[in-house]
């Protein structure tokens, strides 16, 4: 192949820069030059809430038929926002080195998320940071928000709300660190699956090119993002529940394996199923799967329609 390789894009800053990065990858490592197509997403033409337009796959699909139409070669996600069941004719051929998946808070006047005054207003659009904001019981009056990094972070400096909660990892790519007030530790807040991490996608069919585009995965990242998503797929076939989950590849008594966290939760936080195993990095999606079976078992079923004061306790458990 001679041409330039066309990397299907959204059109938000973020989004660009995410896709500029890859970009850079596929001209370093593999000698191909890019140019970036921008394709409008329905989650971006529309300002309604993510759950009625029917989750983050609205940001996924325009980018998959653009592809599978010819339109691109290449397609570049946050990864959190693919859904869990694989594509026709489309191959998920690399997932490049992560960025830092935790949440953080932008507030007014540097404040933390303990500083905020109760009845501060907080906004997201993230029923899974709802769940666990309202967990903590910081008295916080938190309101849904919709928009693009640059969108949210003005609705703080212009006074509509006193803090926000965004994944970290936008933040670094976009060169924006300096305002972020506090890194939220996982105990607090544990991300979405797949946070913080890139799904470089192509045709399934063009065979040299997923071998070729392989050479970017990092093999610990991949391992991560798989168990992680392995419980958002085990539990969404049997709890519509607020989900978190955080995988890490650490160093064990007998070499490297995963450990791996999820919680599930009520809507308004106050019940949750929070369990954490670890078994070997090749077994990734093995351990996601397990690990949200068990969640199952202990009741994350029914937290969509229980009430604190009908419903099973909270349960901390390490499987």
């Amino acid at each position: 192949m001679t041409n330039a390789l066309r990397l299907g894009t959204r059109a938000s800053a973020l989004a660009t820069t995410q896709s500029g990065l890859v970009a850079d990858l596929i001209r370093e490592r593999l000698g191909r030059e890019v140019e970036l197509v921008e394709v409008s997403t329905e989650g971006d033409r529309s300002a309604a809430p993510l759950a009625t337009l029917g989750g983050t796959g609205v940001f996924v699909s325009a980018l998959r038929d653009a592809l599978l139409a010819g339109q691109v070669d290449i397609a570049v996600h946050s990864l959190k926002d693919l859904p869990t069941t694989p594509a026709d004719g489309i191959a998920l051929a690399a997932v490049p080195p992560r960025e830092d998946p935790r949440d953080v808070v932008v507030a007014r006047d540097g404040l933390t998320l303990g500083e905020l005054p109760v009845g501060s207003r907080l906004g997201t659009g993230s029923p899974r940071r709802v769940s666990q904001l309202e967990a903590l019981g910081l008295g916080l009056a938190i309101e849904g928000i919709r928009g693009n990094v640059d969108t949210r972070i003005r609705k703080v400096r212009e006074g509509e709300v006193d803090a926000v909660v965004l994944a970290r990892a936008g933040l670094a790519r976009l060169g924006r660190l300096d305002e972020v007030t506090e890194v939220l530790d996982p105990l607090q807040m544990l991300p979405a699956p797949g946070q913080g991490a890139l799904a470089i996608e192509c045709r399934s069919a063009d065979t040299d090119l997923v071998a070729a585009l392989a050479r970017l995965d990092d093999a610990p990242t991949r391992a991560a993002v798989t168990a992680e998503r392995a419980v958002l797929n085990t539990l969404e076939a049997g709890c519509s529940a607020p989900l978190g989950a955080l995988a890490e590849v650490v160093e064990g008594e007998e070499g490297e394996e995963l450990w791996l966290r999820a919680v599930a939760l009520s809507e308004d936080g106050g019940l949750s199923v929070r369990m954490s195993a670890t078994g070997p990095v090749a077994e990734a999606e093995q351990l996601g799967r397990r690990l949200a079976s068990d969640m199952l078992d202990d009741g994350a079923a029914d937290l969509m329609t229980a009430s604190p004061l009908q419903g099973p306790p909270v349960r901390n458990t390490h499987a």
